[in-house]
């Protein structure tokens, strides 16, 4: 691997970034393992983000390694369109017996976004499937991200990430966000304050008419708007509206999946169960691109009682792809074998401790935790929304560890494989740097 710098950085149009300041000022990694990036200066980084929410297994766990290795030269490429491969199908009953046989079904994407749109076409197509074909509305939630697709744009509720791209999907509609600072700021787990947020989704549907309404989607912990938490009972109530309408449930759970509660998924951690759920990332570890859409074996049943043929239009070149189902397997036995979800269950106290000890940190007005996540928001620079954070970022990079920021609010979720010593040398010099930010 070449871990020189690159002779040019002008024609990569990076995502997400602001191009013209990183590429004054790069961050380059050229290698990681464990908990640590190493960058092109040779230092290391601690990794505070499992990369992007999608490595729960810590970076270069041999046996995922060694699986890529293996299936890419066995078998490099298979089409999942009228023939199949093995692994996508021994990968399918892991994937069911590692959400306890609560889903009938998996359909392979390649990234969140897909798993998103896809979720969304099949939850439309199951309604006319069903002879409610009037059932067209998508209804998501205010700060929601559900990836870039047009679809996924359509429910999410970002600002910045829609307001380029014109109407988008006719007929969504968003939820309130449960975000309450005056009420819940600093706290540890589930809010007390906002279940009643889920009582407007009944003023949404007399709005419209449940006739109309196809799937509500949300993400169980907000992610990418800042780690929102959603109050006690609050997805129990969505859950309970959607059954009572006729309306589809879809979890998101791309960033919450794959132990990141200490649970399977998010929907074990808060005993909610929907319809369909979502999932990408720490699906493959991150080592390859991969996604899912998990659905309950009803949603497939009503495709099969269609006449013979195709049952769905719907699907990707790289659905299954045979080295992604390679990692994917790889993924759960080292969950399985080196206890993943026991590890950071063990971990999530230390961690929650630590967390809250950056309160009363100058600029610091909310900190929220669950599982191994935390969100620090801080008060923004009048006029300068998202400066601080940003600075922050980079602060904490050139020190040696690796945070997210969206907004003026500090996003980690490390590798779950973490350790005491991991956590205490990300919050120690995290709050070096909140000390000394302007």
């Amino acid at each position: 691997m070449n871990e020189s710098r690159p002779t040019s950085m002008s024609s990569f149009w990076m995502p997400f970034t602001n191009n013209r300041d990183f590429k004054a000022h790069p961050r380059l990694l050229v290698s990681a393992e464990g908990m640590y990036y190493k960058d092109v200066d040779g230092r290391q980084v601690l990794d505070g983000t499992a990369g992007l929410w999608c490595v729960p297994c810590g970076h270069a766990q041999p046996k995922i390694v060694a699986a890529v290795r293996e299936m890419v030269g066995q078998l490099d490429f298979a089409p999942t369109f009228q023939m199949g491969h093995p692994a996508a199908f021994d990968l399918a009953e892991k994937l069911m017996e590692y959400t306890g046989h609560k889903f009938g079904q998996v359909f392979y994407t390649n990234s969140g976004s897909e798993s998103v749109d896809t979720a969304l076409k099949m939850a439309l197509a199951y309604h006319r499937a069903r002879g409610q074909g009037s059932r067209t509305r998508l209804i998501g939630r205010e700060r929601g991200y559900h990836g870039v697709g047009f679809g996924g744009l359509s429910v999410g509720g970002i600002g910045p990430n829609r307001k380029s791209f014109g109407p988008l999907l006719p007929g969504a509609d968003h939820l309130p966000h449960t975000h309450n600072l005056q009420k819940n700021a600093f706290t540890r787990g589930e809010p007390e304050h906002g279940a009643e947020l889920a009582d407007e989704l009944e003023k949404i549907v007399a709005l419209h008419d449940p006739s109309t309404i196809a799937a509500v989607i949300v993400e169980p912990v907000a992610g990418s708007t800042g780690v929102l938490i959603p109050p006690k009972g609050y997805l129990k109530k969505l859950r309970e509206i959607c059954t009572k309408h006729g309306i589809l449930l879809i979890f998101d759970e791309v960033i919450t999946g794959f132990g990141r509660l200490g649970t399977p998924m998010a929907a074990d951690f808060f005993d909610v169960e929907p319809d369909m759920i979502t999932t990408a990332k720490g699906l493959t570890n991150g080592t390859i691109p991969m996604g899912a859409v998990f659905t309950k074996q009803f949603i497939y049943d009503a495709f099969m009682d269609a006449p013979a043929g195709i049952e769905l239009f719907h699907g990707y070149t790289y659905s299954g792809h045979p080295v992604a189902c390679a990692a994917s397997l790889a993924t759960l036995e080292v969950f399985k074998e080196q206890k993943i979800l026991e590890h950071a269950q063990g971990m999530q106290a230390y961690w929650e401790d630590a967390v809250h000890s950056l309160r009363g940190l100058p600029h610091v007005i909310d900190i929220r935790t669950v599982g191994i996540i935390a969100g620090i928001e801080l008060e923004p620079i009048a006029g300068k929304p998202g400066a601080r954070a940003y600075a922050a970022f980079k602060q904490a990079f050139a020190d040696g560890i690796l945070i997210r920021t969206t907004g003026d609010i500090i996003a980690l979720s490390p590798p779950l494989v973490l350790e005491k010593q991991h956590i205490d040398e990300l919050f120690g010099k995290l709050a070096k740097v909140l000390k000394n930010l302007e």
